[in-house]
């Protein structure tokens, strides 16, 4: 199993109105009836459109430089513990698991279906993404058949300096083979916060 995380050093994001979020006044939010209807939700499938090729790893391998023989030589990856080429542990999976540039089709449900936050209900529409997290659980090789499911994991509130409120949303991506084997998870912490001027503006209502 390999595991490749990422800290907190996210660029700071103002989400703008395409990006729709559910907001909620902090008198109002009940953190426990958000984490019972939303914690392990399911929000969007994808299935992959094309088996795993090697022409696609190869690139990726030569962008990155990346020249592992397990990667990208057939016959060596053959006599190798595989027995075929393997994917690199990397976002490349989310490439074999989608559905493809062309024709266009939607999953189950759309990946932006409640906006950044996938619906779940918030006091604030700051946000930074905080944790990436990969696990690689099982070789896909060469041939193998992908698809995803992208979950809820956890929700939370957790204050920071600038807003007592803060919510902190986990989802988790799991990635399936033909045989409906877990080969792979992701899993994303999105921080949701209010502006000043938002905490300005509930306070007002909490003195009231």
């Amino acid at each position: 199993m390999w595991c490749l995380c990422s800290g907190i050093g996210a660029v700071y994001t103002t989400w703008f109105e395409e990006f729709y979020v559910s907001r909620v006044h902090p008198l109002d939010y009940d953190i426990d009836e958000v984490r019972d209807n939303w914690i392990n939700r399911l929000i969007s499938t994808s299935q992959g459109r094309y088996p795993v090729e090697l022409d696609p790893i190869r690139r990726h391998c030569h962008m990155v430089g990346d020249r592992n023989p397990a990667f990208l030589d057939p016959a060596i990856a053959k006599r190798g513990p595989y027995g075929a080429v393997i994917v690199p542990p990397s976002m490349l999976l989310t490439y074999f698991a989608s559905n493809g540039p062309w024709p266009p089709e939607q999953g189950d449900v759309e990946m932006t279906e409640g906006g950044v936050t996938f619906g779940v209900p918030v006091p604030g529409d700051r946000g930074m993404n905080m944790e990436v997290q990969w696990d690689f659980l099982e070789p896909v090789r060469v041939g193998d058949t992908l698809r995803l499911e992208l979950r809820i994991a956890d929700v939370i509130v957790k204050p920071i300096k600038y807003d007592p409120y803060a919510v902190w949303i986990t989802t988790e991506t799991s990635f399936f083979n033909q045989d409906d084997a877990v080969v792979a998870r992701w899993r994303n912490t999105l921080l949701i916060h209010r502006s000043p001027a938002q905490i300005a503006e509930d306070d007002e209502r909490k003195a009231s």
